[in-house]
This record gives structure tokens, C-alpha cells and sequence, in this order.
């Protein structure tokens, strides 16, 4: 496969984070240890800590990058100023902090090096089975080191993950009443970084999102595309880093996405 120069060091520091911190702190939080940034927004010491060292470590890898990272942006938003600006690395120290928290699974690790707005290459690390997806720019995407393609998986209705907390009501209730018969719903692991793969590999064949948050989304809609698959925002403008609005579809085809838009928006 394609070896881009930044795999292996990026990859190495993602598995020494996931052991040396996101691991050991999993089911072994105490209360005090897991906050509340916003309504329904955990944070954990395990973030921190996640961050901080995954932070150190690009810093290293790439000077002339700066890291903006989500606890970092928690504090200070302003570090989202120019994000499509030079180059950046995007960092999800641990996606899916509610079931982390909660000690479930799934969650992940989860990086970004963006380019102008453009994501060049992006890492998914799930500690616990140690499943790597990653994905670079015009050279494929890869689950372990395999290349892989994106299947729709449904042999008779379409299944689709809908992320609902943040999606107004009266949406909510209108692709309520779109779906049946059209499309099957499944359930969403509150996890993008879980997401993104289960559209690749046909475990859901469509996702919608509203938030669109950078750490959430820059990894895996190049995993999702390079894999063959398309993501975009309701009225067909291209998913970008720092690009404005809320509502993503994502799909595991161009005709999947395309179906799934006439059946959600109309």
C-alpha cells in the first residue's frame, strides 16, 4: 500500500496514547474525573491527558503545523480562527466520550492533517480491538493496512444512523416521517469515529449528521470518500474543514447519498 512518511510516528503515538492513558483510565473514572463542558457534553481527565500528549507529539512530528484540538478549542474557541488556513493537525483525543465515560464502547482516537481546508491524511484508532483506518488524499483508504472499498451493505431498504440530539425538533420530526418504507434505522454508536467505518464496511449504508464539528468529521470523511463513498452538507456543497453550517449526509456511494438527500430534505 501507499506509505505516506507521517504513518508510522503518527500511528505509534496514537497506540502509546491509547496505551499509556485512554486504556487504563477506561472503566476506572471516578466521578470526579468526568465533567461537564456543555448539556450532554462530557469531558474526561482521560481527554486531557489524551490531548496533552498527543499535542507534545505532533508538535514534534511537524513544527510548522500548529494542533487544534478539541479540549484546547473547549477553552479557547478563538483557536478555531483560520482553521482553513496553512497547516493544521486536527485532533479528537477520544471521540465517543459518553460511552467512554460510561464505560462502553465504541470510541476512538482520532487525527487530521489539514492543508488549507483540505484534509490530506486521517487516522482512526480504535484502542481497544487496535483497529487502524486511515486514509491519505488521492491514495485510498485502508482498514489494518488493507485496502478497502466502501459496500453498501442492505440487500433490500437502505439503513441509516441518525445522530438526533442536536437536530431541531421540527427536522427530527419531518425525517420522521420521511423514512418509513424507504429507508430502516439503526443505531447510531455515538462515536463518528465508529460511524465512519461501519459505512465503509456496510454495517449502515447511510449517516446523517447535524453538528459538523472538525475533530468529528475531518478523519472520516476522507476515510469514507477515499474509499469511494460521499459526504456532504444537505444542499450538495462538499464536507471542508472550516466550511460553514450544520447537516452532513454521509453514504457509501455517490447514488446512495443522492437517494438518501431526495428521501431526508426533499
Amino acid at each position: 500500500m501507499p506509505v505516506h512518511p507521517l504513518d508510522a510516528p503518527v500511528t505509534a503515538l496514537m497506540r502509546a496514547v491509547a496505551r499509556d492513558i485512554v486504556l487504563p483510565h477506561f472503566r476506572t473514572l471516578g466521578a470526579e474525573q468526568v465533567m461537564e463542558k456543555g448539556p450532554g457534553d462530557l469531558v474526561t481527565v482521560a481527554d486531557r491527558l489524551s490531548e496533552e500528549r498527543l499535542t507534545e507529539g505532533l508538535l514534534t512530528l511537524l513544527p510548522e503545523a500548529r494542533v487544534i484540538g478539541e479540549e484546547a478549542v473547549a477553552a479557547d474557541p478563538s483557536l478555531l480562527d483560520g482553521i482553513d488556513q496553512g497547516l493544521a493537525w486536527i485532533v479528537d483525543p477520544i471521540d465517543g466520550t459518553a460511552n467512554y465515560a460510561e464505560g462502553v464502547q465504541p470510541f476512538a482516537i482520532m487525527i487530521a492533517l489539514v492543508a488549507d481546508g483540505e484534509t490530506q491524511a486521517g487516522w482512526i484508532l480504535d484502542p481497544v480491538r487496535d483497529r487502524l483506518c486511515h486514509a491519505h488524499l488521492g491514495h485510498g483508504a485502508y482498514i489494518d493496512g488493507e485496502r478497502t472499498v466502501a459496500q453498501p451493505g442492505s440487500t433490500v431498504l437502505p439503513t441509516i444512523a441518525l445522530t438526533k440530539f442536536y437536530l431541531p425538533a421540527e427536522m427530527r420530526a419531518a425525517i420522521a416521517d420521511r423514512l418509513p418504507g424507504k429507508l430502516i434505522e439503526t443505531a447510531v454508536p455515538r462515536c463518528a469515529g465508529e460511524q465512519y467505518p461501519r459505512i465503509v464496511t456496510g454495517e449502515s449504508d447511510i449517516a446523517l449528521f447535524w453538528r459538523s464539528l472538525p475533530w468529528d468529521h475531518a478523519p472520516g470523511a476522507l476515510f469514507l470518500t477515499e474509499a469511494g463513498g460521499r459526504i456532504a452538507r444537505f444542499d450538495g456543497r462538499p464536507y471542508r474543514v472550516g466550511g460553514e453550517g450544520n447537516g452532513l449526509i454521509a453514504a457509501a456511494s455517490p447514488q446512495l447519498w443522492d437517494q438518501a438527500r431526495e428521501i431526508l430534505i426533499g
